[in-house]
This record gives C-alpha cells, structure tokens and sequence, in this order.
C-alpha cells in the first residue's frame, strides 16, 4: 500500500470460500487515500504531473508513476460534472460573463481556447461561480449556448448582465433573458480606444474621455461625448464611432446610484477570478486536453470561494435600490 508513511505491506485475510470482503482497505486499492488529497492539492496549486511526481518521491520517499497521479486527478472530473450540472437560484439581480484564453492540445495541434466564465451576485449579496465552459474561441454564439444553459438549470431572471465588448453578446443576453439590462464594461472600451489613440495624444484624450465616463448623469455624458467628438472626430473617428455605436449599452450605469455603478461599470469581479486562475496556471504552457484545462480551474475556484463568506459591500442598500428599479423581479428568487 503507498500512504504518507511510505510503502505498508498489508496481508488481507481469505475465507475458504473466497466470500470475505475487507471494509477498511478494499479489495486491488493500492493507496490509504490521503495520498490522494495530497496529489490533488498539489495539482490545485498547479504543479504538473511531473512536478508531483518528483515532490513525492523527495518528500516522502514514494514511487508513483504518472499515470497514477493522472487516475488520481481523473477523479475530479465528476465532481466538475456534478457542480456544472447543479441547479442555480431563480433569480440574480447581477452577473458578469467574460472569458479567459489558454492553448490547448487538438487533434495534434495546440490551438488557443476560450474558458467562458459566468460569476453571478445572488440575493443575499453572495458571490456564485455559476459555470465553466470550454470553447474553440470566444464568440456571442457560444455565450448563447451557455446563457441558454443557465436557463435550463433554474435561472429565470436576469436583473443586469456586465461584459465586455464582443459583437453580438447584448443580442445573445436578451434572447435568452429579455428582461436583463447590459452594462459593457468601461475598463474594456477604454483600452480598446486607446490602442488607436496615438502615444502623444493619450493622456490628452484621456483627460476628456474622463468626463465621459465619470459624468453623474447620462444627460452630462453625453454633452461630453458630444464635445469629445467634436474634439476628436475627425482625427479619431473610430474611436467616437465605437462609442456612439455602443452608447446604449455603455450608458446603462448612469441611472444608478454610486454603490450599483461600482459594481456593474465594469467586469473586474470576473477578472479578479482569472488572476487567480492565471497564478495556478502560469506554469503551464499547453494542456493536453480540455478536461486538464477544465479540472485546474475548477479546483482553483473552488480554492478561492473558500474566501466567498461575506456579501457585497453595501449590498442592503443595493438590493433595495434593484427592488426598486426591478419592481417584482426579486420575488421569485426569495425563499
């Protein structure tokens, strides 16, 4: 037997009949168990098989070759499939979608993937991971499938929805829940903009495009849009055209009070989660497959929810504003 002490020799005692069935170790096991939990916390904070292989033989004095530690880790994979498919609340008053890109091993070559992520804000004010999702690249059809998902599995409203800028992901949302308002993220439309802003220009720009997006009212946002663009137009038309264009969307945060724009003028929430899911998978340049890639994030969100004790910050007076501005919605989502 491999345990944490190294190899143990066991003799299993047999009836004349062979009907004997052992209950503290079971019959063809070959490990005591925690040596598992600590193969898959290893592989939680993103040592390859390789690397775990060479800490066990160091630490512990234990051989194991890596296709144990990859059977190991195989288990998770139905605790992946038991949490995607788990039953979501009815309602949530906010959600953020966006995506996260590795490369991924496919039929012999390594191609780039998308990891679309959903983080949605529950009545309560309580963070939930909602799903993770694998896709050839990140496209507002493929957010369609999920969102659509989402609805199977429980969720019947939608109160505000924050992404980014990918063409057709408002349409997406409200296909699937016509109710929801979109918020494109300010952080993204900012840097998009500047990457056609020349170097001399930027903080210049900036300075007036701050007027914009900071104004107290969508009123004053757009007079300032409006003389950003009669600054800039000419010189920049794409930049203002990309503004104008997705203004609609941009907007949405000006009706709200201090405490909701925080949180919904853009996706950081989301993004906070992929800097955790960048530290454990930083030292890996390709995954094999899409399960590998699918089993490390799962075990690296479930490391950090482990921090997911407290609601929002001023969430009593958020969710009385929503209750306001979404009269109705919340009830369904109410125990």
């Amino acid at each position: 037997m491999k345990s944490d002490f190294g190899k143990l020799e066991i003799e299993v005692p047999r009836d004349r009949n062979g009907e004997f069935d052992p209950t503290v170790v079971k019959k063809n096991q070959t490990d005591l168990g925690l040596l598992d939990e600590k193969i898959i916390s290893m592989y939680a904070r993103g040592m390859t098989v390789r690397d775990i292989q060479g800490h066990l033989q160091e630490i512990y004095g234990i051989e194991v070759s890596p296709a144990f530690i990859s059977k190991v880790t195989e288990k998770i994979l139905s605790l992946v499939e038991e949490w995607q498919a788990r039953p979501l609340c009815e309602v949530y008053p906010i959600i953020f979608l966006d995506a996260i890109h590795y490369k991924v091993r496919d039929s012999g070559r390594v191609v780039s993937k998308a990891a679309y992520t959903c983080l949605g804000i529950d009545q309560n004010g309580m963070k939930d991971f909602l799903g993770l999702w694998i896709g050839e690249s990140e496209g507002a059809n493929f957010w369609l499938s999920v969102l659509t998902e989402l609805k199977n599995r429980g969720v019947q409203d939608i109160l505000i929805a924050c992404v980014d800028g990918l063409k057709g992901f408002p349409e997406a949302i409200t296909t699937v829940f016509p109710g929801a308002e979109v918020q494109l993220c300010i952080i993204h439309q900012i840097r998009n903009s500047l990457r056609y802003i020349s170097y001399k220009n930027q903080k210049e720009f900036m300075v007036d495009l701050k007027k914009v997006y900071t104004a107290p009212t969508e009123a004053k946002a757009e007079h300032e849009l409006n003389s950003l663009a009669d600054k800039w137009g000419q010189k920049y038309p794409l930049v203002i055209n990309s503004w104008k264009r997705n203004w609609p969307n941009l907007s949405t945060y000006y009706k709200y009070p201090p405490e909701i724009r925080t949180i919904i003028y853009t996706t950081n929430a989301v993004e906070n989660l992929h800097r955790q899911f960048r530290k454990v998978t930083k030292t890996r340049s390709a995954f094999p497959h899409d399960d590998a890639l699918r089993k490390l994030l799962y075990l690296a969100y479930r490391d950090v929810a482990k921090k997911w004790t407290m609601p929002l910050r001023n969430w009593s007076a958020i969710i009385s504003h929503l209750s306001l501005f979404f009269e109705g919605r919340l009830i369904l989502g109410l125990s």
